[in-house]
């Protein structure tokens, strides 16, 4: 059973794979620009000296159906820009950090497949790696925080040369990286990095906020071990940005990350939508075949379009009904399709296909298991 909570209500509409953001971008990018974030010096001193790896094993499970680089030893902290190709550039932006548990990272699963959906639907991707490994985060190890900031500082101060627009960059993070994300949306004006011997590299005129956030599975958040209370350092405030959480409920990092987070945005009238999928379990990436979550991104798509951070799409009436601008819902005609038997004594009121007492908006199908739409052209 999928259960999505909303902050703000409405439909989930029919749509194809490609307008709601599914279609694969070709893995092969357009030419990217990789900056150093640290051009001079690391703020901290690394704590490593190996060298960067890939350590990813046959016994690693698989993300979005296949093996993926898991990097460690990340000294030298990076970003990488991924422009939309093929698809119009919306202007739009989202730094993306890839999980690991603060040592490793997952770089295709939950970074370059990231880009892949992001890319589709006009986005720019700014592929962040962070350093790893670090003992300790934010406030003990200030590291990682001091990477998301300065990576959505170079984006800002370089949003002209990338054709984005410096308002429309967000963040999209998965598990550690939620993490991070969720730290960031806190505490995107700490200064401990001016302190720094870094500090030469920080244009601090230049603000670090995301304009939005998306917080999948996210790790770290809910203090141990009741997971009753939100970690103190990680308390929304009133301009954290609006957020888009997604988690299983059989998640080993556990679901309560989740519902805390959301019950602490609430709390802070920050606007936030949740949505919760009953198996799934960690680290399922973008797009994980045969499981619940595999079409999440149309859901994140859809929230994306309803902030103003990627445009409405036109409505769809058909050749003989043009668009004139903002989409009005066209209710769908019950089909006819003939519904299977049931065994025993069906309740009269759940006979008919279309009926839906939960007021959570499809509450017991996603995306992924929904029957086709007969009606194409209506919502």
């Amino acid at each position: 059973m999928k259960i999505f909570v909303r902050a703000f209500a409405y439909s989930l509409t029919a749509c194809s794979l490609t307008i709601c953001g599914l279609a694969a971008a070709p893995s092969a990018f357009a030419q990217q620009t990789v900056l150093p974030l640290w051009p001079h010096a690391t703020p901290e001193p690394a704590q490593t000296t190996d060298p960067e790896r890939d350590v990813t094993t046959d016994k690693d499970a698989l993300i979005d159906g296949r093996r993926t680089e898991r990097l460690t030893n990340v000294t030298n902290p990076t970003i990488t820009v991924y422009p939309p190709s093929g698809v119009k550039n919306t202007g739009a932006a989202a730094l993306v950090f890839p999980g690991g548990g603060y040592a490793r990272l997952s770089w295709n699963g939950e970074g370059t497949d990231t880009c892949d959906w992001l890319n589709s639907i006009g986005m720019t991707c700014l592929l962040v790696k962070y350093r790893v490994p670090e003992k300790g985060r934010y406030p003990d190890n200030p590291a990682d925080l001091e990477d998301a900031q300065q990576a959505m500082r170079l984006t800002r101060a370089h949003a002209s040369d990338w054709h984005i627009d410096p308002v429309r960059i967000g963040v999209v993070g998965f598990s550690a990286g939620a993490h991070l994300a969720v730290t960031l949306g806190a505490h995107w004006d700490d200064t401990h990095v001016e302190s720094t011997p870094a500090a030469a590299d920080v244009d601090t005129k230049i603000d670090a906020r995301p304009n939005f956030s998306l917080v999948i599975y996210p790790a770290y958040v809910a203090t141990p071990p009741a997971l009753t209370e939100i970690d103190p350092a990680l308390v929304p405030v009133a301009k954290t940005p609006p957020t888009f959480l997604l988690q299983a409920e059989d998640d080993g990092v556990h679901v309560e990350n989740s519902l805390i987070y959301y019950r602490a945005l609430k709390e802070a009238k920050v606007p936030v939508e949740m949505h919760l999928y009953s198996t799934g379990g960690h680290g399922f990436g973008v797009h994980p075949p045969g499981k619940p979550e595999e079409h999440w991104t149309i859901l994140a798509t859809i929230w994306l379009r309803s902030l103003g951070v990627i445009p409405s799409l036109a409505p769809r009436h058909g050749p003989d009904r043009p668009s004139t601008g903002t989409p009005t819902p066209t209710p769908c005609p019950t089909p006819t399709v003939p519904q299977p038997p049931r065994a025993g004594n069906p309740d009269p009121k759940s006979t008919s296909p279309n009926t839906n007492t939960n007021t959570s908006a499809n509450q017991n199908t996603s995306p992924a298991t929904q029957t086709a739409q007969p009606y194409p052209n209506c919502w």
